[in-house]
């Protein structure tokens, strides 16, 4: 079907912002809005030779009969979207950390900081029972980061103490959120829990939702135009090109093809014996020959294991490339 036209990403106005220490509290005022679905796609027009249909055919005889709730969808050189399941809610564990980043981006400009900004880093915001690399590295102790490193740490390495420090930066949950609101992200992204919150009741991930297509038309319209607005938004798209999570999902069939993938994952717990909340990835693909696609997949209440369950998007990531090329 055709990419419905929506207004997206607010980005350089309608904000006012009162900081207290790192903490952002944002106020809403009057401003332009800009970067629709029409302007979001690229100037130079590419063949529409893939067959959208049989595309979508492929994908709903691949989800169907999985022991996983699974929704896909792709939007295909930024005109075309095909989805199984595109407008159910799903998790999106630290797929979150996607948007988390698109607002700090927008934060640090309205300031008129960069990302060399240094935030002060207190030993109890560093979580032991938690995913961070970061605190590998440098331990419990008092630190003072750039936004750019936390950036760095959230989106290459997932790392959950980097995503709830700068979660805190822009306000926390409620900051975040009124972010998103007035950047005119896809309403079905919603927020509503930090890793610190989902690690001490796992079943709050359900608080962060969103539908695939939702989270395909926020990939394809920053690679299309947003990721351009700003250094700290040009930034980003270098950091998601460089995930170094989930090597076993989206990325597999691309490996050789010269394709370029920017993508965030997200991984859940084991909710019920037997079943994994979620396994997700979500990202853009810029293929060499010039065509382009965003692609959101998330598999929820997986009776698979983690390596069975990363494979099944895999699947569906080079049922989309051969679609596409072939």
């Amino acid at each position: 079907m055709k990419r419905k036209t929506s207004v997206l990403f607010t980005l350089f106005s309608l904000m006012t912002v009162a900081c207290a220490g790192k903490a952002g509290v944002a106020s809403v005022s009057s401003g332009n809005t800009f970067v629709s679905a029409d302007s979001a796609v690229d100037s130079t027009e590419q063949p529409n030779t893939f067959d959208a249909s049989g595309l979508e055919n492929r994908l709903k005889e691949f989800v169907n009969g999985k022991d996983a709730r699974i929704g896909v969808a792709v939007i295909v050189n930024g005109k075309d979207t095909v989805a199984v399941n595109g407008n159910r809610e799903f998790p999106m564990m630290s797929v979150f950390k996607f948007p988390l980043a698109l607002v700090v981006a927008n934060f640090t400009n309205r300031l008129g900081v960069d990302l060399n900004e240094k935030i002060d880093i207190t030993p109890d915001e560093l979580k032991e029972n938690t995913y961070s690399p970061m605190l590998k590295k440098y331990g419990k102790h008092t630190l003072r980061l750039t936004l750019r490193e936390l950036l760095e740490w959230s989106l290459q390495e997932s790392d959950n103490n980097a995503a709830d420090i700068l979660l805190k930066y822009v306000g926390g949950v409620k900051g975040m959120t009124a972010y998103m609101g007035v950047m005119d992200m896809p309403a079905g992204i919603k927020v509503g829990a930090s890793e610190d919150d989902m690690h001490r009741d796992p079943y709050l991930s359900y608080l962060n939702l969103s539908t695939p297509i939702d989270m395909a038309e926020l990939f394809d319209d920053f690679r299309a135009t947003v990721h351009e607005r700003t250094k700290q938004f040009k930034e980003i798209a270098g950091m998601i090109e460089s995930c170094k999570t989930g090597t076993d999902r989206l990325y597999t069939p691309l490996k050789d093809t010269g394709a370029i993938l920017g993508h965030k994952t997200g991984t859940g717990d084991m909710l019920t014996p037997g079943r994994i909340s979620a396994v997700n990835d979500c990202g853009y693909v810029k293929l060499p020959d010039g065509q382009y696609y965003s692609i959101a997949v998330f598999v929820a209440d997986s009776g698979y294991d983690m390596a069975e369950t990363s494979g099944l998007i895999a699947e569906i990531s080079e049922i989309v490339y051969e679609g596409i090329t072939r």
